[in-house]
């Protein structure tokens, strides 16, 4: 077996009116250029991705996007997320929504942060720093 530590900086808030709180979880991470990451269809028609952005356009937080997560995450979308988020200067994740876009958002870290692609990283402990 080969040796190697795993931390993974991730806080989750869910329940009602969460969402409320997104600009100051920012700040209190020190965040300062976000991608808000989203599956779109039902984040969209419920108001939520709205209430978001204005959270964040008020704190003076700036944000790219990227929608499209589909259940069952495609590396394709994460693959496009790391690109934007090295393009963009991005420090700070946002997933919005289930799971999917909650996990799309970790890999995408993860390959934000590591040298190589980022499938190597499911497969093998090497490339972990």
């Amino acid at each position: 077996m080969i040796d190697f530590n795993y931390y993974t900086p991730t806080e989750v808030v869910f329940g009602k009116n969460s969402e409320q709180q997104v600009a100051a979880l920012v700040k209190k991470y020190g965040g300062k250029k976000l991608l808000l990451h989203y599956g779109g269809k039902s984040a969209e028609r419920s108001g939520l991705l709205d209430v978001v952005r204005q959270q964040l356009k008020e704190a003076g937080i700036p944000f790219v996007e990227l929608g499209g997560v589909v259940p069952n995450p495609l590396l394709s979308k994460v693959r496009e997320g790391i690109a934007l988020c090295q393009q963009e200067g991005v420090d700070f994740l946002l997933g919005v929504g289930g799971g999917s876009a909650i996990d799309s958002a970790k890999a995408i870290g993860y390959g934000v942060a590591n040298e190589g692609d980022v499938w190597d990283c499911a497969h093998h402990s090497c490339c972990w720093k």
